[in-house]
């Protein structure tokens, strides 16, 4: 499909991405995993509450798993579910569709780029090298990095720093509502490419494009 993205309002000169649905293919194995032990302790999960969850900071996803599961007790029954259907799915996660061509793009035009992502440091650099490319980022910021993360514009405000370049001249990928505002508030031009979460009104006024792959935004370059 041809390309009918805005030119970018700014010259670029970094580029910073999201992990989890955006440069790995984790989003799916995290819900299946989730809905699955949800059913187990007999307490399912609607898709509006998983969807509320996605790309939100830790420690809320945490208060909001307790509050659903009764508490201490009833969330800690569920993760006895959740962590050994996570770790059985865990060695199937793979790149999204056009990583590898966009970092091979982006090397070609001397961008320098980092990671700015709500997961924790340790699961970062393991997803990262298992998918083998935790060396071609300049930066990684985790949620273990920041104060503040997700929607705040911390983590990318940190990710600039880390690269030496103005977040204005900066492009965030991203594919989580909570992602676009996060980039949005740091100043950065902002394109989403939706994995589990469709694009809302909010995203398209927040973010400059709403690109369909990372094939596509490769092409906006």
């Amino acid at each position: 499909m041809p390309l009918t993205a805005p030119a970018f309002p700014r010259p670029l000169h970094a580029v910073v991405f999201d992990m989890d649905g955006l440069l790995i293919d984790t989003e799916r194995h995290v819900r299946e995993a989730t809905l699955g032990a949800a059913l187990d302790v007999g307490r399912p999960m609607e898709d509006d509450f998983y969807a509320g969850i996605i790309g939100t900071p830790w420690p809320e996803t945490l208060a909001m798993l307790k509050d659903y599961f009764g508490g201490q007790d009833g969330f800690d029954r569920f993760r006895a579910h959740f962590v050994p259907r996570m770790e059985a799915l865990r060695q199937g996660v793979e790149m999204m569709a056009g990583v590898v061509e966009l970092l091979d793009h982006l090397d070609a035009l001397g961008l320098p780029k980092a990671v700015a992502t709500s997961t924790g440091r340790e699961k970062a650099d393991e997803h990262l090298r298992h998918v083998g490319i935790h060396h071609r980022f300049d930066a990684i910021v985790t949620r273990d990095d920041v104060t503040r993360g997700k929607p705040h514009p911390e983590p990318y405000l940190t990710a600039a720093r880390l690269l030496g370049v103005d977040p204005a001249h900066c492009l965030a990928l991203e594919d989580s509502h909570n992602g676009i505002r996060s980039a949005h508030g740091a100043g950065m031009m902002a394109v989403m490419v939706p994995d589990l979460l469709p694009a809302t009104d909010e995203m398209r006024s927040l973010a400059m494009h709403v690109a369909e792959s990372l094939h596509q935004v490769r092409g906006m370059l």
